[in-house]
């Protein structure tokens, strides 16, 4: 492409290569230096005046530096005089402080947006931002690329009988992206919602249930009351402790208690300690007996909520399988190890938006990572020439 320069960050290094290889072009020449203080300095090794400039830069382990990298990098190339600069940013830092979660906090997501934009960047690509709002967090252009059509395409080779598979999302929060899924493959889908503050209130052992029904079936032939109880049924309700499914006859249930934080069902603080060592209820909204059920999320990046999801889905409900999918893999200290010993989840799938290691993916057999580097070039490509990108926002007939 002329007129058309591609930094790549070392952030990812990988995924940067694979999207100038998809272009047909070289990274553009820069150089990393690190200062025995710890600055960063960064040297561009080719002119950049009047050409579009795109400069890949992902979130890491290593998040702060290359935040810093990236800003050095949107800055150098606003001195050499750019005629645009765009930040592709694969996963979007600090994008689960996207919102005022405690008195005296801070919208950090914002205050990356800003920094951002006032680097001198013109235009940023994601993927799969935690929350769609962050869009407007921006005042330039931002396009927000979907993983969805890629796991999807994933699902119909790999998933046997996907026509029966049933979409499931972890939290509320999660609900519009699992329908969004589900339309796409024509499946259905269902919702799992765990709550701490029905603990003692509203939980009925499993075998009471099954004993109630049994009696109104015996006490009643009204058709009405035969519909309402085929809805309830569909509602399977368990205890959690210690962030792990328990049965009814067990007695290692924690002192409930109602004082402490409210985490109002928020998916960003599942796996916080405080909220692991409290009991919860978990309840399925959905039916997966006799079905392979499909997690979806936009990040796996603790390993807990996803663990007892998977226990509930298997013991509980009746689920044949448990698929772990979701765009961004950041798997934090030993979340993956922890996702690969559980016993209920059987794959695990990810695209390539985050630094995975060839050692994580050797020690896991359930890891499958998927690569988007072809949404990632076609992106850039369409809007150096000035084409519509609408079209990656369904599909990968584009990309073929």
């Amino acid at each position: 492409m002329r007129k058309c320069k591609v930094f790549v960050g070392t952030s990812h290094p990988e995924l940067g290569k694979l999207v100038c290889d998809r272009l047909g072009i070289n990274p553009a020449p820069c150089t990393l230096k690190k200062f025995a203080n710890g600055e960063t300095s960064i040297q561009i090794g080719v002119s950049v005046r009047d050409e579009d400039v795109y400069i890949i830069q992902s979130g890491s382990p290593t998040i702060n530096d290359h935040i810093m990298e990236l800003l050095i990098l949107i800055s150098a190339c606003r001195s050499g005089s750019a005629s645009k600069i765009t930040a592709v940013i694969p996963q979007f830092p600090y994008s689960k402080q996207s919102k005022m979660k405690k008195h005296r906090g801070a919208i950090t997501a914002r205050m990356l947006a800003n920094l951002i934009i006032m680097a001198g960047a013109d235009h940023v690509v994601s993927m799969d931002l935690h929350a769609s709002q962050m869009q407007g967090f921006f005042t330039k252009p931002v396009d927000n690329l979907y993983g969805a059509p890629t796991l999807a395409r994933w699902i119909r080779q790999n998933v046997e009988d996907y026509q029966n598979a049933v979409v499931v999302s972890k939290n509320p929060g999660g609900t519009k992206r699992v329908t969004a899924l589900a339309d796409s493959l024509k499946i259905n889908f269902a919702m799992i919602h765990t709550d701490r503050r029905r603990t003692k209130d509203g939980y009925v052992p499993k075998k009471e249930q099954e004993k109630a029904k049994a009696a109104k079936k015996k006490s009643t032939n009204f058709v009405e009351e035969d519909q309402e109880d085929n809805i309830v049924s569909e509602m399977l309700t368990a205890r959690i402790v210690k962030g792990h499914v328990v049965q009814d006859d067990d007695d290692d249930s924690v002192p409930h208690t109602e004082a402490g934080r409210d985490y109002e069902n928020n998916s960003d603080e599942e796996d916080e300690p405080e909220f692991i060592e409290q009991e919860k209820l978990i309840t399925l909204v959905g039916d997966v007996h006799n079905r392979s059920a499909i997690i979806l999320d936009d990040l796996i990046d603790k390993p807990n909520s996803f663990i007892a999801a998977a226990e509930h889905l298997r013991l509980n409900c009746g689920a044949k399988k448990v698929y772990l999918t979701a765009t961004h893999g950041i798997f934090s200290d030993s979340c993956l190890e922890a996702l690969t010993s559980c016993k209920y989840i059987d794959k695990i799938i990810v695209t390539n938006t985050y630094p995975i290691t060839e050692a994580q993916q050797r020690s896991s057999s359930k890891l499958v990572v998927i690569d988007v580097s072809p949404i990632f070039a076609e992106c850039i490509r369409r809007d150096h020439h000035g084409e519509s990108i609408s079209v990656l926002f369904d599909s990968l007939a584009a990309i073929e």
